[in-house]
């Protein structure tokens, strides 16, 4: 048994590493990512998974079910949750095992800056004394966040340096903290005090514009787990169950099959609430409730 395999069995037992093993995992995700493009052409089938911030027993969860090996992570793994080190080694341990089912691109809380504030730094000081993009089947984009009004082609996203801190301001930025508004149209300032709230029309004219026929990300907490806009072509997926501890929202994740179908799995958090019986439930166009705290 090499030392992923070995990894991959301690934490899917939630025994954490040590910081040997970790410091190794970090080395090797490290070599690993800086191979890949900034903007992944992925085939279908696949499954997408939005923010996990920390809640690592709701991942354990999420990673039971019958939802294939093929998985893509839309970013914001860590902060929030009280087991952010262990949310992070699983899903690169998962990365280095499983390296062609596996992707990870980056969310607005993959940031020094961000973690700095939000819990992941001070957990790692305590347990241990101390963006990129992806395209399925060339039809459907996955991000973390939203739309940039610098960003028209997919041919610009691939030009992007990622190996770097997140900028307050300028596409990177934009394209892992925008949001979608459904009540307006063009680009607005966010809430947020970074990124900008776009439309419809601004989703409509980048698909048509890439050839593309779906945007799925993350970001914004969805009480029912899920949110899709503007006829079909837009979702927001969140599989954070009872997020924060406290929200009681649902998760999800959203298969796609080879013909680009999307089916939306929907689960609970683990414990006295959590449902008995997954279900699969189609797309649906209601509009949920977001908060501007992720």
């Amino acid at each position: 048994m090499n030392d992923a395999s070995r990894w991959y069995e301690r934490l899917s037992n939630s025994q954490p590493l040590d910081v040997t093993s970790l410091l190794r995992l970090i080395a090797m995700a490290k070599e690993h990512l800086a191979n890949q493009p900034t903007l992944l052409d992925l085939p279908a089938p696949i499954t997408i998974c939005g923010d996990i911030h920390g809640q690592y027993s709701d991942l354990l969860t999420l990673m039971s079910l019958d939802i294939g090996m093929r998985l893509l992570f839309l970013g914001d793994f860590v902060d929030r949750g009280s087991q952010s080190v262990e949310t992070i080694s699983f899903l690169l341990v998962r990365m280095i095992r499983y390296p062609e089912s596996t992707y990870l691109i980056r969310g607005n809380h993959e940031s020094r800056q961000t973690t700095s504030v939000y819990g992941f730094q001070t957990e790692c000081n305590k347990k241990y004394d101390g963006d990129p993009r992806a395209i399925v089947n060339n039809q459907l984009m996955a991000i973390h966040g939203g739309l940039s009004p610098a960003i028209h082609y997919l041919d610009q996203i691939r030009m992007i340096n990622r190996v770097m801190e997140i900028p307050s301001d300028g596409p990177f930025a934009d394209l892992v903290w925008s949001d979608p508004e459904p009540k307006t149209s063009g680009f607005h300032m966010s809430p947020r005090g970074a990124g900008f709230m776009f439309g419809g029309d601004i989703v409509e004219k980048f698909l048509h514009l890439n050839d593309l026929e779906h945007i799925s990300r993350a970001h914004q907490l969805c009480m029912e787990g899920y949110q899709v806009l503007f006829r079909d072509t837009f979702s927001t997926i969140w599989s954070a169950p009872n997020y924060c501890y406290r929200f009681g929202n649902l998760a999800s994740v959203m298969s796609v099959d080879e013909n680009l179908e999307r089916t939306f799995k929907i689960f609970q958090a683990k414990g006295a609430t959590a449902r008995p019986n997954l279900e699969m439930q189609p797309s649906s166009t209601d509009v949920v409730d977001a908060g501007y705290f992720t």
